[in-house]
């Protein structure tokens, strides 16, 4: 099992420090998700309905013609890998580390690498895996940059799999639309935007083939009643929707103005979370730790991840923390990433 954000039992038991006294800032979610209402009991009591709607609601909400709901995009992720033989499998490092272990597992040849090195590694590859923006540096590539990577590894059966788990922010740059070529699969989930990520919620954006043989390897009821029932109303709430991308893109450029003043320039980022690469990035996320706030420490390169505090309390508590944290010297050969589109 891989190490992820949200640890937060782990991090009591290590710091001393009680569950409730935590400010979780590892693992970015939308700190202000969508509001669950009450649910009928009969989504309780009765076996999930796959014709329920919700294929034609992610439909419009993604603006795909073909959708499969999953169990979270991790579903796919461990999943997706055995429906191909053997292959030589690109995944964008860094990025998130789930990718990499998936393809590992089922046996392929995988190649870590980093952006500046898959331009010319497309060419030897039968797929391309990466998170779009990049998890966790926020960097992004441009449509057409990734349209064209598709063409190439389509032209010999070879797929492209864009993760867009912090997508929602920025629709306009996803790639949902063009699932309508084979060979380009597109992750998308509640979790993060939405603020749903124990509802579980995700989906493939694919060609009917592929997602039919997907469906057949995951089975039945791969989601709860309740949690299709959830997904369906937060999916048809535009109103909420327009007002978090607002929010969440105020609240990302406060956090890395917070961050800068106490000399943690982001190195990268999104609407949900910032990035810093430093090189004592252990010893920040260790004395932020100590105070009882969990950042989401990443060994390769140095770097913390910083999710977006909730309320003016946890905000005012994340600035007095950095106050007391020793930064060091950032060397100069850690300039930050240009988000390009």
């Amino acid at each position: 099992m891989l190490e992820h954000g949200g640890q937060l039992n782990a991090a009591a038991a290590r710091y001393g420090i009680a569950l409730a006294q935590w400010l979780d800032l590892s693992t970015g979610i939308n700190p202000e998700g969508w509001p669950v209402p009450a649910l009928p009991a009969s989504v309780w009591n009765r076996l999930p309905q796959p014709d329920d709607g919700l294929n034609d609601i992610a439909q419009i909400y993604y603006g795909a013609l073909h959708v499969l709901p999953v169990a979270g995009s991790q579903a796919a992720i461990l999943a997706l890998p055995w429906l191909r033989a053997r292959s030589r499998v690109g995944v964008l490092a860094p990025g998130y580390a789930e990718h990499a272990h998936a393809w590992r597992r089922a046996g392929h040849q995988v190649h870590a690498l980093t952006f500046d090195a898959l331009p010319p590694a497309v060419d030897t590859l039968d797929v391309l895996v990466l998170a779009h923006p990049n998890n966790p540096t926020g960097r992004r590539v441009a449509r057409e940059q990734l349209l064209a990577w598709h063409e190439q590894l389509s032209a010999r059966g070879g797929w492209l799999v864009v993760d867009e788990a912090f997508m929602d922010a920025t629709p306009e740059d996803s790639l949902a639309a063009a699932t309508t070529r084979a060979d380009l699969i597109v992750l998308r989930s509640l979790g993060k935007f939405f603020g749903l990520a124990g509802a579980r919620v995700g989906f493939v954006l694919a060609q009917p083939p592929l997602l039919q043989r997907l469906n057949e390897h995951l089975g039945p009821w791969t989601l709860s009643g309740p949690a299709r029932t959830v997904a369906m109303r937060a999916l048809r709430d535009r109103p909420w929707q327009a007002a978090a991308r607002a929010r969440l893109t105020q609240a990302s450029q406060r956090l890395a103005t917070l961050l800068t003043q106490h000399g943690l320039a982001p190195t990268g980022g999104t609407a949900l979370f910032q990035w810093v690469a430093i090189p004592r990035a252990a010893h920040i996320h260790g004395q932020l730790a100590r105070q009882g706030i969990l950042t989401r420490l990443f060994d390769a390169p140095p770097s913390v991840r910083f999710g977006l505090p909730g309320s003016e309390a946890d905000w005012a508590r994340l600035a007095a923390a950095l106050q007391g944290v020793s930064v060091g010297a950032r060397p100069s050969a850690i300039q930050p990433m240009d988000f390009f589109r």
